[in-house]
């Protein structure tokens, strides 16, 4: 159990960035295998990939804006190390943007060539983003901890990745967390909200989303669930 004064305990960006990691690899390893995705299990990774990318700007525009000025103000020597992870950032965009719309045009159409262009942004935002995010826990996440207290973190947390998203969004993001994840990374995910709140995405949205994301992952699971 965490205490507030106890140094920031970021297992939460680890999460975040394996569920990123863990899907994007899944969908590119789909577009790429034979036979490809058709009907509704095609709609269904279009959009998935579109709602990541999404998730992924507001992730890092919440870096960029609240978490990175708070450290620079509480330790100056982390300046290089941020500017680095902030350029990473500059470097992903353009490459998630690009993903972004194949993933609208992958989504819109039936022909084999949106999803090999698909296949090939994703190929390019892989080689830029993947070696961000492992850095970014490793190197960054250790100053995170060493400068601010689990207080400021949560704080954080709660006032620009929770507070402002709807109950539809939240469960959204947590029960797709949840996935195949370890009972340590299941604790950290559900104890991000209260006990009631809690309740209601995991065990009220669980099974919707459970439903969907059969769609995208198994074709035969397109042909009992609908895509939201």
């Amino acid at each position: 159990m965490t205490r507030p004064e106890d140094p920031a305990d970021t297992r939460m960006m680890a999460i975040i960035h394996n569920a990123l990691k863990r899907d994007l690899v899944r969908v590119h390893r789909l577009l790429t295998e034979t036979p490809a995705p058709r009907g509704r299990q095609r709609v269904a990774l279009g959009q998935h990939v579109t709602w990541m990318l999404d998730f992924l700007h507001a992730h890092h525009t919440s870096e960029d804006t609240h978490l990175w000025p708070l450290v620079r103000s509480r330790n100056p020597g982390s300046a290089e190390l941020l500017d680095s992870m902030e350029a990473d950032h500059a470097r992903i965009a353009p490459a998630a943007d690009a993903a972004a719309a194949a993933a609208q045009d992958y989504t819109t159409t039936t022909g084999d060539p949106a999803r090999v262009a698909l296949a090939e942004a994703l190929d390019r935002l892989l080689a830029v983003l993947v070696p961000h995010l492992d850095r970014e826990v490793a190197e960054a996440m250790p100053v995170v901890a060493a400068t601010l207290t689990n207080g400021e973190w949560d704080a954080i947390e709660q006032e620009h990745n929770i507070k402002s998203k709807s109950m539809r969004q939240l469960a959204a993001e947590g029960n797709w967390l949840l996935e195949d994840i370890d009972p340590e990374g299941y604790d950290v995910v559900v104890h991000k909200v209260p006990a009631v709140i809690r309740f209601i995405l995991v065990q009220g949205f669980g099974p919707g989303y459970r439903r969907r994301a059969r769609v995208r992952w198994t074709p035969d699971g397109s042909r009992t669930a609908a895509v939201a």
